[in-house]
């Protein structure tokens, strides 16, 4: 019985095929949209600077106390 198990096992196996084409074209594109992904998110930390000078106006601040310093 475990003769007849084995032979069906690499049977089974060798039966199967990989499509290669479909593989490398989806490794392909994935790898693009990674390396696209990743320039679009090293070049939005740049920009963030720029574009913090456009912030909306601020309100009124309250005025600044000095503290004198502390004599011992």
């Amino acid at each position: 019985m475990a003769a007849s198990t084995e032979s069906y096992m690499h049977m089974d196996q060798s039966a199967f095929d990989y499509d290669y084409e479909t593989l490398r074209t989806t490794g392909v594109t994935l790898a693009v949209i990674m390396f696209v992904a990743g320039i679009l998110i090293a070049l939005s930390k740049k920009c963030k600077c720029s574009k913090s000078k456009s912030s909306p106006v601020e309100g009124p601040q309250p005025p600044k106390t000095e503290v004198p310093p502390q004599t011992v």
